[in-house]
């Protein structure tokens, strides 16, 4: 098919980027090369942007989305972001409108104007699985809305992306939508890996030698001694995805809920190798132009690149079926349930979660 155009907002890293353009390997996978270019990509980072510039052959610019106008965005098909969600309020207006408490609550409505005054084709934003329960759960159905409202088909996923062949549990709402009905009914979220990937499939021991991700012995004492009655020091098991990695990544503590190895009786954090292995960064995906605290922000607020990869290809499936290039039967979707709760819009979860990826809102 054509070559499809992608325009990327709070790029980071570029997690979502690697995964919808393809073309890389992990875990002895090849991810084939799809047909989207990204031809536009912006994040107001500048640590994130020098690792991106690194490792992309189309470059990033570092500006806030704010200061962006649509005119100065090449033509495009799909746009893809990662919202911030920090602060969203439900003002006290009649009818009621979406707010935010500070600016970074204003940065959704910079995709949806974007949405508006281009009207690619399609997008997809992902955000935290916090954004359901919002605001008592008033936020969510609003910010659908305004995607809706943009001229969009708007359905959503609660996923994990363990079940995509991560080695991480990692659960994210998927927020995808179309312009033309075509596509909407051509989309079919099906193509998931059936076994899942674990924290041992990624760990290195070389870094059992490393003394320095080694917590001190006064840290292990602290932890130890409140760890019946706060439940902390959350060791992994290698035999299982790892719980989800964050982007505080270089200050993980004992006394939290981050993710930690236990070798020989010892505690210790993740290599920022390992912690993008279990956010499946391939090993060729360059982390040390910039210092390893800023490695680990960057790889702790970046979407899996293979979870996006699969995503992807289920787009390219829709536009091709819709286009009548689709070469062979789509795979058939899972049984879904409608949550009411969200009229009007269509927010799907599979049932069988083990072989389809899916996980209710729990």
């Amino acid at each position: 098919m054509a070559r499809l155009k992608v325009a990327s907002l709070f790029c980071g890293c570029g997690g979502m980027d690697l995964g919808i353009i393809g073309g890389f390997s992990f875990l002895n996978t090849e991810y084939p090369r799809s047909a989207f270019d990204i031809v536009y990509a912006v994040d107001n980072d500048e640590y994130c942007t020098k690792i991106y510039n690194t490792n992309f052959d189309h470059k990033c610019i570092v500006r806030d989305v704010r200061d962006i106008e649509s005119s100065q965005i090449p033509d495009f098909d799909v746009l893809i972001g990662g919202f911030p969600c920090q602060s969203f309020s439900i003002s006290a207006q009649n009818p009621p409108r979406l707010g935010y408490k500070d600016e970074r609550g204003m940065l959704f409505f910079e995709m949806v104007k974007i949405l508006k005054e281009k009207k690619p084709r399609a997008f997809i934003a992902e955000n935290v699985k916090g954004l359901l329960s919002a605001n008592n759960k008033k936020a969510f159905p609003m910010i659908l809305k305004e995607f809706s409202d943009a001229g969009y088909h708007v359905q959503y996923y609660l996923v994990n992306a363990s079940k995509f062949g991560v080695p991480q549990k990692r659960e994210r709402v998927l927020i995808i939508g179309f312009r033309d009905e075509r596509d909407r009914d051509s989309f079919i979220f099906s193509h998931f890996i059936p076994q899942s990937s674990v924290l041992g499939d990624v760990i290195d021991e070389k870094e059992n030698s490393n003394e320095a991700l080694f917590f001190s012995d006064k840290a292990v004492a602290g932890m130890l001694a409140v760890r019946d009655k706060m439940n902390k020091g959350r060791v992994q098991s290698l035999s299982e995805p790892c719980n989800t990695v964050s982007a505080h990544l270089a200050k993980v503590s004992l006394n939290s809920t981050d993710p930690v190895l236990l070798v020989n009786g010892r505690y210790r954090r993740f290599s920022t190798r390992e912690a993008a292995r279990i956010q499946s960064f391939p090993d060729s995906f360059v982390l040390d132009v910039v210092s390893s605290v800023r490695q680990y922000k960057a790889i702790g607020n970046a979407v899996p690149p293979v979870m996006m990869w699969h995503i992807a290809n289920s787009m390219q499936r829709a536009f091709e079926a819709s286009d009548g290039r689709y070469d062979s039967e789509p795979a058939q979707a899972s049984p879904y349930h409608f949550f009411p709760q969200y009229s009007g819009m269509q927010g799907y979860f599979f049932e069988q979660e083990a072989s389809y990826g899916m996980e209710c809102d729990k």
